[in-house]
C-alpha cells in the first residue's frame, strides 16, 4: 500500500554536519506551515489505500501533539489509512518530555525514532547536538513511560576523533536500552558543511577506511549477538519490527510526499515539491501546484531503480520477480560484470537471488554501478 511521507522542516539548531532541507524554528511560520500541510493534505488526496505514515524532518517532534494529531486525523480523512497503521514520528532528544510524548501517543504516533547519533558526550558537542548521552537515556525512558513500544534509534560512526573503541561504545549503550530498531550509518561531510571548517579548525580527522570498516562490522556483530537482525545496508530490528515506511523505498513501493522539498514516487512518476517553506507556503494559498521537476520515469529508470534499492536489502534482489515486473533477465543483462564479485565472495547468486554479503555492503556502491547502462 500507499506510504505518507510528511516533512517537518524546523530544528531548533542547525546541526553542523546535516544538509536536510530545514531551518530554524520560528512559531509564527509553523503555524502557518501547519496549516498549508492541511490544505495540501486535502488537495492531494485520492482515498487510495496506506498504511504508514512518517513524520520526517527537520525535528517534527518541535510541532505540539494536537498539531500531529490534526495532520494524522487529515491523512485519515483523505486515504484509506489501514487500522494497524505505522506511524512514525522523528524526534531529536531534548525536545521531548514525558508528557510531550504522551500527547503524541495519544494522536496516533506509534512508532518514535529518536536522533541519538552517539552516547559520547564529547562527539555530541563535536556535532553542535543540543543534547547529551544521559538526556538520550532519560528520552528512552520517557517514551517508554509514555506507552511506545517500538523506539528506533539512530547512531552515526566515523565521527571525528572517533575510535573503533569509542564507537564500539556507543553500540553497547544502544543495545543496554533495547529499542526494536536501530540505524547505523556512516557520518556524510559535505563539502559545504559547517562540519568540515571545524575539523580543520580543531584539527580533527576521521579514522582511516579500513578503521571505519570496522566499526561497521563490528557495530553489526555486536547486534546480532544482542539478537538484532540486519535488512538493509544501515538498518537492524528486532523480529517483525522493520521500519514499514522505509521498506516502500527499497522494495519497489510507492509514496506520497507532503510538505516542502518531500518527494513523491506513484504509478511511475517522480517529483518533489518546491524546497523553500515560505514558497512552499506560498504556493499552497494561491491555490498552485507545489510540486517540481514532475518526470515519468522509463522502464529502464524503474528497473535501475529496483535493482539498486533492492541490492540495499539483506534479502537481495528477487530476480524472477524483477523478471515478471520488467521483463529483465537480470543476469543475462549483467552476470558478466557481476560474476567477479561472486568470485570474491561479496555477492552472492543463488538461484532467483542476488544479495550482497556484509562484507560486500562495504562496496555495495561499486556493485550497484554495473546496472546503469
Amino acid at each position: 500500500m500507499l506510504g505518507l511521507y510528511l516533512h517537518i522542516p524546523f530544528c531548533a539548531a542547525i546541526c553542523n554536519y546535516c544538509n536536510f532541507n530545514r531551518g530554524l524554528f520560528d512559531a509564527a511560520v509553523k503555524e502557518r506551515y501547519v496549516a498549508a500541510l492541511l490544505a495540501e493534505i486535502a488537495r492531494a488526496a485520492d482515498g487510495a489505500p496506506a498504511d504508514t505514515v512518517y513524520f520526517g524532518g527537520g525535528t517534527p517532534s518541535l510541532l505540539e501533539p494536537a498539531e500531529i494529531g490534526a495532520l494524522i486525523d487529515a491523512c485519515a480523512r483523505g486515504w484509506a489509512l489501514a487500522a494497524d497503521a505505522e506511524i512514525t514520528l522523528e524526534a531529536n532528544p531534548e525536545t521531548v518530555t514525558r508528557e510531550r510524548l504522551a500527547g503524541f501517543r495519544a494522536a496516533g504516533v506509534n512508532r518514535l525514532s529518536l536522533g541519538v547519533q552517539s552516547f559520547r558526550d564529547e562527539e555530541l558537542t563535536r556535532l553542535s547536538r543540543l543534547h547529551s548521552a544521559s538526556r538520550a537515556v532519560e528520552a528512552v525512558g520517557a517514551a517508554r513511560a509514555a506507552g511506545f513500544d517500538n523506539i528506533s534509534l539512530d547512531l552515526m560512526m566515523w565521527l571525528p576523533q572517533q575510535s573503533v573503541a569509542d564507537w564500539r561504545q556507543s553500540v553497547d549503550a544502544l543495545i543496554a536500552l533495547a529499542p526494536e530498531h536501530a540505524s547505523l550509518y556512516l557520518l556524510e561531510i559535505y563539502p559545504n558543511a559547517p562540519l568540515r571548517d571545524a575539523m580543520a579548525r580543531g584539527r580533527w580527522s576521521v579514522a582511516p577506511d579500513d578503521a571505519a570498516a570496522d566499526m561497521y562490522l563490528s557495530g553489526l556483530d555486536r547486534m546480532d549477538s544482542a539478537g538484532y537482525v540486519q535488512y538493509e545496508i544501515s538498518n537492524v530490528a528486532r523480529p517483525g519490527r522493520r521500519s514499514r515506511h522505509n521498506m516502500k523505498y527499497w522494495t519497489d513501493g510507492e509514496w506520497a510526499g507532503l510538505g516542502c522539498g518531500a518527494h513523491s514516487t506513484r504509478a511511475g512518476v517522480r517529483w518533489h515539491n518546491v524546497a523553500s517553506t515560505e514558497e512552499y507556503i506560498s504556493a499552497v494559498a494561491g491555490g498552485r501546484s507545489t510540486a517540481v521537476d514532475r518526470r515519468v520515469l522509463s522502464s529502464e529508470e524503474r528497473l535501475e531503480d529496483a535493482l539498486f534499492t533492492g541490492l540495499r536489502l539483506s534479502d537481495g534482489i528477487d530476480t524472477e520477480a524483477v523478471k515478471t515486473r520488467y521483463g529483465a533477465d537480470v543476469w543475462a543483462r549483467h552476470g558478466g560484470e557481476l560474476q567477479p564479485f561472486v568470485d570474491q565472495g561479496v555477492l552472492l547468486h543463488d538461484g532467483g537471488t542476488l544479495r550482497l554479503t556484509r562484507a560486500g555492503m562495504l562496496i555495495a556502491h561499486e556493485v550497484m554501478t554495473v546496472f546503469i547502462r
